[in-house]
């Protein structure tokens, strides 16, 4: 059986590879993906890859790194977005589970950056709904800086119904997320010891 440090730094590796590969716009050698994708899913299937396999080798128990995962999903739907990578490590710190699936997973929104928009409106109208309150037919920017989340008027318009809306998205997601990072932490560590 190897060790740990060993097993991790030959997963660091893989993944420095990986990572290597995807800035540079070269497929991954070694890994067959099928049919030819299109170049933007073929880095997004490799960052997720890569990013999997991180995850595996933190050494951490699977509670601490599948809840550490799922505060870091549930974070990454908020509309708190210059803000979700500290408050994810810092309720991954307040809940002593691992900070850096937290921050992994809240990173994970960021290969779904050209989705984001779409799902942050369908968040407002959803939290505008719930708030019994009219939505806004136009909204002149969604650029919004962190002097703006203090803002109580826009963040009463904008932020509020927005954030209540993620809700709706966050939990569930973040429910489904922890189960599933739990199962597969948990098979990845039980199949080297069934080789051994």
């Amino acid at each position: 059986m190897e060790s740990p440090s060993r097993l991790h730094n030959q997963i660091a590796q893989r993944s420095l590879i990986s990572d290597m590969a995807v800035q540079q716009g070269a497929p991954v050698t070694g890994r067959e993906y099928g049919p030819r994708l299109p170049n933007l899913l073929v880095r997004c299937k490799q960052w997720l890859a890569a990013h999997h396999m991180t995850l595996m080798a933190i050494a951490d128990t699977p509670h601490s790194i599948a809840f550490g995962s799922a505060i870091g999903i549930f974070f990454g739907f908020t509309p708190l977005y210059p803000l979700k990578t500290l408050l994810s490590i810092l309720v991954a710190w307040i809940c002593r589970c691992n900070k850096l699936a937290a921050a992994i997973s809240v990173t994970l929104h960021d290969v779904l950056i050209f989705a984001m928009p779409a799902i942050y409106y369908a968040e407002y109208k959803l939290g505008c709904r719930v708030l019994n309150r009219p939505a806004r037919i136009k909204v002149h920017s969604w650029h919004f800086s962190v002097h703006d989340y203090l803002s109580w008027g826009l963040f009463s318009k904008f932020v509020w119904p927005a954030l209540i809306g993620s809700l709706f998205l966050a939990i569930p997601s973040a429910l489904i997320i922890y189960f599933l990072a739990r199962m597969l932490v948990t098979r990845a560590r039980s199949i080297p010891e069934q080789a051994g």
